[in-house]
């Protein structure tokens, strides 16, 4: 049984070259073309739709459209070995363009319009608030592929990205042990929304339970899109004066961007104030020299680095789908967190739909309790049977020169994920 009234708890087409050239666009509500005539359920025709919710254009896109990508890589190759219940996936690709409201909007349009059978999407907190009482109202289903603050339950999502006890709380453990350079003091810089501000109370409590005093904890926000981060970093040095300092970074977006490049600009080396980013992975340092930021961490359950057989299988797919369908700087693709937990969920929601016999929403929550997958990381993922969110490792990542990752530790098993958080009062 569901816990503290989660139900309603929170504050063909891969394959056809047309449809897969409509999911690069960057206009609001862009899809794939769907058949002529619209079948009254996502899989009473020829195909089962499902609907991909992610920001294509705004401050989000330069995290999201790889997730996107992700996604149509992992129908395709579903569609190459028959599909699910001899049917082929049809993506219904739409763009919010970084606006929450938007995501509800289109979200509704998906199940009521679309008639998806389910939609995998979402990145920010906000934009899955978004969409939580919109899967509720009409019982549709949504998987979300991000790291999240938890705090929340619902019967129509499942979280195959962290909660808090998966990557923030081991993160800050880290940084205050021995191999991770025993951080007295911290900074908790985020962007100015639910996930940073509600992930940095919990780590506020968690931090002032192993002896840290406020006055060693320094906490600051910038809004979405922010791209000036000189007088932030500076501020950093001056506070990290005397006390050895680790900087939490919950920034989202694009914003990572002049933020990394401001560390260098002032010459901050992990050495004297490591950061541990929760949103920056191998995507975001694309668009970053790194030299300037090896050694600087990020705190994850899957980086690109990572070497075991079905990484190897799961990379080589991405990169070739890339070429084939002329994806921007095809080249230079790298896979990260968010893609894995992309990948993991597609699949088990195809697994949950091969056991469940059908596409109906109730019948394949049912069928996903339990469900097993070998992911990329190297770990076989299982999804919780009581609470919808995946037992995952915990990795942390030494940013390399070349923009990827060298792991400087990880769990030996899967982690269950614990929802709520024990440092906020219930």
């Amino acid at each position: 049984m569901f816990q503290r009234n989660l139900f309603s708890k929170s504050i063909l087409a891969a394959t056809m070259a047309g449809a897969v050239a409509l999911t690069g666009c960057s206009k609001s509500a862009e899809k794939a073309e769907a058949p002529a005539a619209e079948s009254k359920v996502a899989d009473s025709g020829d195909t089962i739709k499902v609907g991909i919710l992610h920001s294509l254009s705004g401050t989000m896109a330069i995290s999201e459209t790889s997730l996107k990508d992700t996604a149509l890589m992992a129908i395709k190759e579903i569609n190459d070995k028959g599909g699910v219940l001899g049917k082929k996936l049809e993506p219904v690709v739409v763009d919010p363009a970084s606006d929450w409201p938007l995501f509800a909007e289109q979200a509704r349009q998906l199940i009521t319009q679309d008639k998806v059978a389910v939609i995998f999407g979402a990145w920010t907190s906000v934009s899955r608030k978004s969409v939580l009482p919109v899967v509720e109202e009409l019982n549709g289903l949504l998987f979300y592929p991000v790291q999240y603050e938890g705090q929340e339950q619902s019967k129509n999502i499942f979280y195959t990205g962290a909660a808090p006890n998966q990557q923030a709380i081991p993160a800050v453990e880290y940084l205050m042990s021995e191999e991770g350079g025993k951080a007295e003091r911290f900074v908790l810089l985020g962007t100015d929304y639910v996930y940073p501000r509600t992930t940095n109370q919990i780590l506020r409590v968690f931090l002032k339970s192993k002896g840290v005093a406020d006055a060693d904890i320094m906490e600051e926000y910038t809004p979405f899109g922010h791209s000036n981060y000189q007088t932030i970093v500076g501020n950093v040095k001056k506070f990290a004066a005397g006390k050895k300092t680790a900087v939490i970074s919950t920034i989202n977006g694009d914003s990572n961007v002049p933020f990394y490049r401001e560390l260098g600009n002032q010459g901050i080396k992990a050495s004297d104030i490591p950061v541990m980013a929760f949103s920056v992975g191998e995507e975001e340092l694309r668009g970053i020299d790194t030299k300037p930021l090896v050694g600087h961490l990020a705190s994850w359950n899957y980086f690109m680095s990572v070497k075991n057989p079905v990484n190897t299988e799961f990379t080589n797919k991405m990169k070739q789908y890339a070429v084939e369908f002329k994806l921007p700087n095809a080249d230079k693709l790298v896979t990260n967190d968010p893609m894995e937990a992309t990948y993991v969920g597609i699949n088990m929601w195809k697994q949950a739909v091969e056991k469940a016999g059908s596409t109906e929403v109730d019948k394949v929550r049912e069928a996903m309790a339990g469900q097993e997958f070998k992911a990329p990381s190297g770990y076989t993922l299982k999804m919780d049977a009581t609470n919808h969110h995946l037992h995952k490792p915990v990795m942390i990542g030494q940013i390399r020169g070349d923009g990827q990752f060298d792991v400087v530790y990880k769990t030996p098993q899967a982690i269950q994920a614990q929802p709520w958080s024990p440092y906020i009062p219930k």
